[in-house]
């Protein structure tokens, strides 16, 4: 049987002899690095490591010894490698969700979906063969604030660590978004804010568009303005009616989506102010 393996996420103020100070107390714990990548933001002075660890240890000691030995303030975070809870959310498009479920019922995500939740019943037969809960909140003829409370309460049965909005068409309050701060992941075109409102890609067709794209980003105050944890584009020309650029919008968007939502289950994602540090 192997050996448990914890990732360790440390961010803090840049200091000479940091590896150092972290290799030594990981050492003092008898463990074994399997993988360490670490980074300094030049212009803040400001250090992230990530550290891969193998074996046994007490997670509250290791953390107090850090603690003690590092700049004040140190955000420190350690992993289990177990999968983590996941609810998605959607509405009525099935792109995004589709192939979130087909990747968590092969594991390639380490995600445990533990619903999804929407407002209309349209993706409820999909959901079900992948035989997860699929709840319904409808928001018609409700105030945002009495719709967010039914929602929240339905989150509280489950706590889970992250959101996914897998094309979630609705607009979260600041309040909500403050109950999750940090765990609810969006995606959205790249033409935003170029083409907002509806018909973003017939928008995109008739301004002759030579590239579209995806943004996978953590959900903030500000609409569609979070940290971006992954993007990529496709290149389209003359060739691509509206239609086809929106289906060729609908497979950058689930692609991104897999790739960003991998990147934070894994624990590589680190939030420092309004941008992500990716250590891969």
């Amino acid at each position: 049987m192997n050996p448990p393996q914890n990732t360790l996420l440390i961010d803090c103020a840049d200091a000479k002899g940091l590896i150092h100070k972290i290799t030594d107390i990981i050492y003092q714990h008898n463990l074994n690095i399997v993988l360490n990548r670490e980074f300094v933001e030049h212009n803040s002075k400001h250090f992230f490591m990530r550290t891969v660890l193998e074996g046994d240890f007490e997670k509250e000691q290791l953390i107090e010894k850090l603690t003690s030995s590092l700049p004040d303030k140190a955000n420190i975070r350690l992993s289990s490698d177990q999968n983590k809870n996941v609810v998605i959310m959607a509405t009525k498009e099935h792109h995004v969700l589709g192939d979130l479920l087909i990747r968590n019922e092969f594991d390639e995500n380490r995600a445990n979906i533990q619903c999804v939740i929407s407002n209309h019943e349209h993706l409820r037969n999909l959901v079900e063969r992948f035989d997860i809960p699929f709840y319904v909140i409808p928001h018609e003829g409700k105030e945002r604030t009495e719709h967010e409370k039914e929602i929240l309460a339905l989150l509280a049965n489950f706590n889970p660590d992250f959101i996914i909005l897998a094309k979630y068409m609705r607009i979260f309050s600041p309040e909500f978004i403050e109950v999750y701060k940090n765990q609810v992941i969006n995606i959205h075109h790249s033409f935003l804010p170029a083409f907002v409102g509806a018909r973003p890609y017939h928008q995109a067709y008739q301004r002759g568009v030579k590239v579209i794209g995806a943004t996978a980003h953590y959900v903030t105050d500000d609409l569609d303005q979070g940290p971006i944890i992954y993007q990529s584009t496709t290149p389209v020309d003359h060739r691509f009616d509206a239609d086809q650029m929106a289906r060729a919008g609908r497979e950058i968007e689930s692609k991104v989506m897999a790739e960003a939502i991998k990147l934070v289950l894994d624990d590589k994602v680190f939030i420092y102010g309004n941008k992500t540090v990716i250590l891969d």
